[in-house]
């Protein structure tokens, strides 16, 4: 066979990936806050682009017109979007000890206290900073929605005013496993985050520097005498002499009562949702994005005619039709993502129902690929659209994300959340006679005649994982508890 040159003629299909569908892919990740930023830069950059009134009707739903113009691109936003997917997938100084008591008794700021205009804007807030903490302390998701959820009721100082029993009749949940996420957060940094008073506060500090004796504890337990400045009485309450006192003072004035203070405000640290989920009249749900944080664009027809009528060169009636392109291209492109983000809650809402209506025992697993497939779309869809974005229900605001879970195999054939089947494994283990210690054979077994299918071993798998000792430490613990 000869070698040489020649022309070949080839048919292949690519996807290009034009600027506006990179944008459009972009604006699925964007949570409705980050999309009023895009919105505000979008309306300084295209004169035609104004503010529309927020829609209060839930009918109103129909995407706007796009422009009579020969120049408008053709956006398709969820084939476009899904094609795309397809083809992408792969500090503060002392003083006296009347000033310190006073101003941390009283819960006031205090002179030597750091205010709101000192705290660093550009640093993460409070929530955020603790946020990043919790899934490197815990991998178990039910215990970190408990813990973001206490980690969003917490005030600017740290401090949680929530009533335990509280939160746990709202998010479903065992009053122990309320507990043992609050001692999650009481774990995290700075010490002294999570709470719920003052004298709590100062212990959490204490005890992290090894200063949490008999001594120390009695001076905190008596923070009202130490405001009042009556040493002689702390003296004797706390067994030691002038310079133990002194040395005790000292230490005590190096904690931060207010630890949330170095960090960003309560404003800046609160979460706004993306999705409002409501009871309805007739026993469903009503779902619907949250408006006020969610801006509307127009076009400003009248002003596009104005300027056409000026626009006598052929540059400036290019740059005019471009501008009315671009301007409907974002009307659609902002439409389909609202489309496509209450589509998915609505999907989620109908699987997860059970955890909105019973708690996080409740919860049944749940995958990306599930809810894409139901909604007709890719799964890197969903995952974009589930990303930076919260649901607001009558159990508090937890991501989207938090919804998904892995799972095992039940009786109805629907399955069973991980998350449930270790608070039954919990509970279980709770009710157990203590003379008679339920082995994770039995567990299984009781299991198993619950609906739930499980393997020894998977049982002892999730009962470690929640901190549960097997039966032989449980029944030497229990044994203690009785003496």
């Amino acid at each position: 066979m000869a070698l040489g040159p020649r022309l070949d003629l080839r048919q292949t299909q690519s996807l290009v990936m034009t600027p506006q569908l990179q944008q459009a892919i972009k604006l699925l990740a964007l949570s409705n806050l980050e999309i009023e930023t895009f919105v505000t830069e979008a309306l300084e950059s295209n004169p035609l682009l104004e503010m529309g009134e927020v829609r209060r009707d839930a009918g109103e739903d129909a995407p706007p017109e796009p422009g009579e113009h020969d120049s408008a691109p053709d956006f398709d936003g969820e084939s476009a979007l899904d094609v795309a997917d397809h083809a992408l997938d792969p500090e503060a100084a002392p003083g006296d000890i009347g000033d310190w008591g006073r101003a941390a008794s009283a819960g006031g700021m205090g002179e030597d206290l750091p205010d709101l205009e000192n705290r660093s804007a550009d640093g993460p807030t409070l929530a955020q900073h603790l946020t990043d903490q919790v899934g490197s302390v815990t991998s178990d998701p039910r215990q970190a929605i408990i813990a973001l959820r206490i980690i969003g009721d917490l005030d600017e100082a740290g401090y949680l005013h929530t009533d335990l029993r509280h939160l746990a009749e709202e998010l479903g949940a065992p009053l122990a496993d309320v507990e043992r996420a609050l001692d999650l957060v009481q774990s995290l940094d700075p010490t002294g985050i999570g709470a719920r008073t003052l004298s709590e506060c100062l212990a959490l500090q204490a005890k992290e520097a090894d200063r949490y004796d008999p001594c120390m504890a009695r001076l905190i337990d008596n923070l009202d005498l130490v405001a009042a400045g009556e040493v002689a009485r702390l003296k004797r309450l706390c067994q030691v002499d002038d310079e133990d006192f002194a040395d005790m003072l000292a230490e005590l004035r190096s904690f931060d009562p207010k630890p949330g203070c170095r960090f960003g405000g309560g404003a800046e640290a609160a979460v706004v949702p993306d999705v409002l989920v409501s009871p309805g009249a007739d026993g469903g749900w009503n779902i619907h994005l949250n408006e006020a944080s969610l801006p509307r664009l127009v076009v400003n027809r009248d002003y596009y005619v104005e300027l056409k009528a000026g626009a006598r060169d052929k540059a400036s009636q290019s740059w005019l039709n471009e501008q009315l392109g671009e301007a409907d291209w974002l009307i659609r492109a902002l439409d389909q993502r609202q489309r496509t983000i209450l589509k998915t809650a609505a999907e989620i809402v109908k699987r997860q129902e059970g955890f909105l209506r019973q708690g996080v025992t409740a919860m049944r697993p749940l995958t990306l690929r599930e809810v894409a497939e139901a909604i007709e779309m890719h799964e890197s869809t969903v995952s974009r659209v589930t990303s930076n974005k919260y649901l607001s229900c009558p159990r508090g605001t937890f991501e989207l994300k938090y919804f998904f879970s892995s799972g095992v195999a039940a009786a109805d054939g629907e399955g069973a959340s991980s998350e449930a089947i270790k608070a039954r494994i919990r509970a279980l283990c709770d009710a157990e006679d203590p003379r008679k210690v339920l082995s994770d054979e039995a567990l299984a077994n009781l299991l198993k005649e619950e609906g739930f299918d499980l393997a020894r071993r998977t049982v002892a798998k999730y009962r470690e994982a929640i901190g549960i000792g097997s039966s032989a430490q449980r029944r030497r613990e229990k044994k203690l508890r009785s003496l």
